[in-house]
């Protein structure tokens, strides 16, 4: 049941602050990021299959993985391994040049953001 006139807390609807959300945003090295390992995803998906897509999907997803942006330098090992069953597979070339843009984004992320010791 709403409460009018002021909360349990004593504090008028009035006097409460509110936490608003931004109405803007800025645009990082790691949004570019997202993007890249985006395309490269729906370009594995929409090639309709080579040897190893669904290896190289599982790495993806991965990689896209909230564990991953934590600890940037778990990337560079994983789009490796994608790119070799790419290449494996004989993945089209719309996929190879996806990951060559994710390889080159993720050097400029991974300068932005060195790992601390």
């Amino acid at each position: 049941m709403p409460v009018t006139g002021g909360t349990k807390l004593g504090i008028s609807e009035e006097e409460m602050p509110f936490t608003t959300e931004s109405s803007g945003y800025e645009k990082t090295s790691l949004l570019d990021l997202q993007g890249a390992w985006i395309l490269l995803r729906e370009s594995v998906v929409e090639t309709g299959g080579f040897d190893g897509m669904d290896r190289a999907l599982f790495h993806i997803d991965e990689a896209m993985s909230w564990e991953s942006v934590r600890n940037l330098g778990r990337m560079p090992p994983l789009l490796l391994i994608i790119r070799n069953l790419c290449l494996q597979g004989q993945a089209p070339d719309e996929v190879m040049e996806n990951i060559e843009q994710v390889h080159e984004i993720l050097e400029e992320v991974l300068l932005e953001y060195p790992s601390t010791p």
